[in-house]
């Protein structure tokens, strides 16, 4: 077992990604051969979500355990507060435990759509800062990430609130953040200098999506409420007919931002690559 926290502070930066369980049964046949590539491309560590509302949270441990176990792989386990009671949580660090996973990015998740009003009010865990305490003094062997939003979270009426709370959440014991997707640098960058004021001082990796099609741009903007600027807006506009194309086109801005941000001399970069391996070989081969 390893904290990823100890990657952090060397003479490179951080490279990882992100892996989901798949919504359908079917797709799971592949997923093994999926974590066999990434072990040929050799991210630092690759994070695995719990899915909205903890579904397929089950499958989400078979595949932390797959690529930890067998592909050797270190793994970031996702959990949410909403997911979570403090039984179940107990439960499953210690189901992490028992399939040698040490490190979880505590979040607060979204809100199934079958849990009543009640059952929201009344969760242990109201916020994920909440859970990252608990587990940093109740099962201090475990390694505590967080996330962070370049354009704040959508619930935080400011920029400034949502720093304040990124330091409860570093009070808390979270190691290390994870941003948020961006598609501009420069709210990347002004978020460093918001927690740097606040004198917080923790490894952050960048959170990048490589957009490879319009369709997915929407999607994206839709569910994240990222905000999309002109460079990219002109790629989509450009190319969005051409699907071929538009893949090329999207992949280099990802890499631009990348090599921007490695300039900057930025702790990480996290590739949201939307389990396509062959997303993160291009671009971990193109900024290493």
């Amino acid at each position: 077992m390893a904290s990823i926290k100890g990657l952090y502070g060397g003479r490179k930066p951080v490279f990882s990604c992100e892996i989901y369980p798949p919504k359908k049964e079917a797709e799971f046949t592949d997923i093994n051969s999926k974590l066999q590539d990434l072990k040929d491309i050799g991210p630092d560590f690759i994070s695995v979500t719990y899915g909205a509302g903890g579904s397929n949270a089950g499958k989400a441990l078979e595949i932390a355990s797959y690529a930890k176990n067998t592909c050797g792989l270190e793994v970031l386990s996702h959990i949410t507060s909403v997911g979570f009671d403090r039984k179940r949580l107990e439960e499953g660090l210690l189901a992490f435990r028992k399939n040698n996973i040490e490190n979880v990015l505590a979040l607060r998740g979204d809100r199934p759509k079958t849990m009543t009003d009640e059952e929201f009010d009344r969760r242990d865990f109201i916020h994920a800062s909440d859970m990252a305490s608990f587990i940093t003094k109740e099962y201090p062997d475990f390694t505590v990430a967080g996330a962070c939003y370049p354009e704040k979270h959508f619930e935080a009426p400011d920029l400034e609130s949502d720093a304040d709370n990124l330091k409860i959440k570093a009070d808390a014991g979270c190691s290390f953040f994870i941003s948020q997707l961006f598609f501009d640098n420069d709210t990347f960058l002004k978020m460093l200098e918001r927690i740097k004021k606040r004198k917080i001082d923790i490894p952050v990796s960048a959170g990048i999506m490589p957009i490879t099609s319009a369709k997915m741009l929407g999607n994206t903007v839709t569910l994240s409420g990222t905000s999309v600027p002109k460079a990219l807006s002109d790629i989509i506009a450009k190319y969005g007919d051409d699907p071929e194309s538009m893949k090329e086109a999207g992949i280099s801005y990802a890499v631009k931002q990348a090599e921007n941000l490695l300039k900057e001399g930025v702790d990480g970069i996290h590739l949201y690559i939307m389990n396509k391996p062959w997303l993160a070989k291009q671009i971990f081969e193109s900024i290493r």
